[in-house]
């Protein structure tokens, strides 16, 4: 471009080009350093809450729904011009609490019998849960059709079925990863750890490699980056497998000692997490120059969740952004500077968790004698005889009792 004038106006005007491209790069870089620092520790803040145990990390799950929740209603809230609905904000949180008592409730109910069974208060909540919750939630549809206002009809159900596919989204899925932190710690931080790893390898793997596009909700994903991504998230969590199968405190069951009042992890790995020998494929032998190797079965499992993960689980995040630009959104919300809303951050997350449950309940789970023997201990003393004298029926038609045993 040619410039006209003296020197000293060509001077000023490239000394100006200058400062703008060192305050772009500058800027850039400052966005950088800002997503950088705050990555760093929110993985220190949940390496350390890892460290405080199970309790946290349930804590830790259902503030980030809580979040995610408030988010995506606020987002409802704004885009449908919902200020003058009556009691619009009041009945969204009523029906977050009724949906959580219930989900809470069976948990408690479930998971902690021993200890619901040494109160009586809690007995009767627990005995008549399910009535309990149905109440509260009728309570609050009734609620609702009584705020209806001639002018706002189909606004008010608008924003009434937003608020129950927000709860779907959000309440039964965190209440799904916390079914799957009961079966034990290795069943959260490999499908959560597998998910980000795919984020971040994708991403590197496009921006050096990329050049076709993959979906047009999101320009910027490349073909290169999702295979790119797939192969490294597979690697990735079968080594972190190995590592964590090693350790009681992450493949243990949770589970609640009533005498001490904790959590524990305490247990005899299951045949999951034993070593075993397997024999390499002929075509591998080749290559590999293995007969045999020795590894934990889970970390076969860790196949199918990290190819979840890399192949499926970005589809969560192809919805998010496909949901962002229907309403004409950058991003969730402003919670962490450079990195958008907690919901930006775990669109990919729920998936996973559905993933995951589906998968122990259909693959992994079978009969658990020390949940049926808390079941047993809640009944009534002739339930309880009852129960022996049927079980005590079998063993001897078995042939594993003597039928002269006497009990």
């Amino acid at each position: 471009m040619k410039i006209s004038g003296t020197p000293e106006v060509a001077l000023i005007f490239f000394y100006n080009r200058l400062l703008f491209i060192l305050f772009f790069f500058l800027n850039r870089w400052k966005n950088w350093w800002i997503r950088g620092i705050l990555t760093l520790a929110m993985i220190s803040m949940f390496f350390l809450i890892i460290y405080l145990g199970s309790f946290m990390l349930m804590l830790l799950v259902l503030s980030i729904q809580v979040k995610c929740y408030h988010e995506i209603i606020t987002i409802g809230y704004r885009v449908y011009h919902s200020y003058d609905l009556p009691w619009f904000r009041s009945l969204s949180w009523y029906f977050l609490l009724c949906v959580n008592y219930f989900f809470y409730g069976e948990t408690v109910a479930d998971y902690f019998a021993t200890f619901v069974q040494r109160r009586e208060q809690l007995q009767f909540l627990i005995r008549y849960h399910r009535f309990i919750s149905f109440a509260l939630y009728l309570t609050g549809f009734c609620m609702f059709v009584l705020s209806l206002v001639k002018k706002h009809y189909r606004l008010q159900f608008y924003m009434f079925a937003w608020t129950h596919v927000t709860l779907l989204i959000t309440v039964t899925q965190s209440h799904l990863v916390i079914q799957n932190l009961f079966e034990g710690m290795i069943w959260f931080l490999v499908p959560i750890s597998s998910v980000i790893c795919n984020d971040i390898t994708a991403y590197i793997f496009g921006f050096f490699f990329g050049r076709t596009p993959l979906i047009k909700l999101s320009p910027k994903k490349t073909w290169e980056g999702f295979i790119g991504g797939f192969f490294s998230t597979v690697v990735f969590g079968f080594i972190f497998s190995y590592f964590l199968a090693q350790h009681q405190y992450f493949v243990c069951p949770v589970e609640y000692n009533s005498e001490t009042n904790r959590f524990v992890t305490e247990c005899e790995p299951s045949e999951l997490f034993q070593m075993k020998k397997y024999s390499v494929p002929p075509l591998l032998q080749a290559v590999l120059g293995w007969e045999t190797v020795n590894m934990y079965p889970f970390q076969m499992h860790s196949i199918a969740l990290s190819t979840f993960a890399s192949l499926i689980g970005p589809f969560g995040g192809f919805f998010a952004s496909g949901f962002k630009r229907a309403f004409k959104i950058k991003d969730f919300a402003d919670t962490i500077p450079g990195h958008g809303g907690i919901m930006d951050r775990f669109d990919c997350q729920y998936l996973m968790a559905t993933f995951v449950h589906v998968y122990i309940t259909s693959f992994i789970r079978g009969p658990n004698p020390s949940k049926l023997l808390k079941q047993l201990l809640i009944l009534q003393p002739e339930q309880q005889l009852s129960v022996y004298k049927t079980l005590k029926s079998h063993l001897v038609e078995k042939g594993i009792l003597q039928p002269s045993l006497r009990g």
